[in-house]
C-alpha cells in the first residue's frame, strides 16, 4: 500500500509539473503576442514594462541593454519616428504586427524560457498626412522569458528583420542593404546600440540565412548547424 501511494503522489506531482509548463506556455504566448496588439498601437512605454530588468533587445545588428538601451530604442528612436513622441496611435499610421507561428519551449525548472515567432507586418501612412507610404516586412524572433516574482517577462528579444518591400512593387524589386545595419554604438550614436552583434549577424533580402533554432529537430532530436 505505502508503495502504491507513493507511486501515486509520484505522478500527481508528475501531472502538476506538466500543467505548469502548460500555463507557463501559454503565458508565455499572451506575453509576446501582447507585445505585438502594444507595437501595434504604438504603446512604446508600455513595451518597455514587458522587459526584466536586466534584458535586451537584438535589433538591426544591435544590442540594446538594459531598460536604459531599451527605452532608447522604443522610446527615444522608435517612438519619435513614429509619432514623433507621442505614446500611442497617430492618426493615418498603420503598423499592424501580426505574431505567427509560434514554438515555446520552457525549461524543466519553469523559470526560464524560450521562444520563437513570426512577424508579418502590413505599413503605411494615409494619403491624408502628407506623408502617403505603405510597406511590407517579415521577420523572426528568437526570444528568451525569465519567471520574476511569478510574472514572465521578456529577457531577450531577438528580432530579425528578413525583408522589407514597398507595396506596390513588391519584394522581388527590394534593393539590397535597402536599411542599412548599426554600424556603430551608443555614446557615438546618440540612439544606437550598446553593443554590434557579431556571430550570426543578420541580414536582408535578397541575402538569405537562417536564424539558429532554439530547440531539436522534433524527430530526430539532432540540433541544426550551418553547413
Amino acid at each position: 500500500m505505502e508503495d502504491q501511494i507513493l507511486a501515486l503522489r509520484q505522478e500527481i506531482a508528475e501531472l502538476k509539473n506538466q500543467i505548469g509548463i502548460m500555463e507557463d506556455t501559454h503565458k508565455i504566448r499572451c506575453l509576446h503576442n501582447i507585445y505585438g496588439y502594444y507595437f501595434d498601437a504604438c504603446l512604446f512605454e508600455e513595451i518597455v514594462d514587458l522587459f526584466a530588468e536586466d534584458g535586451e533587445v537584438r535589433f538591426m545588428g544591435g544590442i540594446f541593454k538594459g531598460r536604459t538601451g531599451i527605452s532608447r530604442l522604443y522610446i527615444d528612436r522608435l517612438r519619435k519616428r513614429h509619432t514623433n513622441g507621442h505614446n500611442g496611435p497617430v492618426y493615418g499610421l498603420l503598423l499592424d504586427h501580426l505574431q505567427l507561428q509560434d514554438v515555446v519551449t520552457v525549461a524543466p525548472d519553469r523559470l526560464t524560457a524560450k521562444g520563437r515567432f513570426r512577424c508579418f507586418m502590413q505599413a503605411g501612412r494615409h494619403e491624408s498626412t502628407g506623408q502617403t507610404r505603405q510597406w511590407w516586412e517579415g521577420g523572426i524572433y528568437e526570444n528568451e522569458y525569465v519567471k520574476e516574482d511569478g510574472v514572465w517577462k521578456i529577457k531577450v528579444l531577438d528580432y530579425r528583420g528578413l525583408w522589407h518591400a514597398d507595396f506596390d512593387t513588391g519584394w522581388a524589386h527590394t534593393p539590397p542593404n535597402l536599411y542599412p545595419f548599426y554600424s556603430t554604438t551608443f555614446p557615438e550614436d546618440p540612439l544606437g546600440p550598446d553593443a554590434l552583434i557579431t556571430e550570426n549577424k543578420p541580414v536582408l533580402w535578397p541575402d538569405t540565412d537562417v536564424l539558429p533554432f532554439h530547440y531539436p529537430h522534433p524527430v530526430t532530436g539532432e540540433w541544426w548547424k550551418k553547413r
